[in-house]
């Protein structure tokens, strides 16, 4: 399993959020005038959106909701 398709990152929510921290944490650097760490900041967002919303492919719940349990 690779970081972005941990099971904390399925709901939508979350991934947004992360990439909400990341820009508005560039927002914060270049106002209080640090441009190196707005990059940054401006690159994990970049990274984030990439991984999280480009390469995310969420999990099939129906698939392993029709697959019966085994009985014992």
């Amino acid at each position: 399993m690779k970081d972005y398709e941990h099971p904390f990152f399925r709901p939508l929510w979350r991934r947004v959020a992360v990439v909400a921290v990341c820009v508005i944490w560039s927002i914060i650097e270049f106002a209080t005038g640090t441009p190196f760490w707005g990059v940054i900041a401006l690159g994990f967002a970049g990274y984030a959106v990439w991984q999280f919303f480009y390469l995310y492919k969420p999990a099939d719940e129906s698939k392993a909701a029709a697959e019966p349990e085994p009985k014992e």
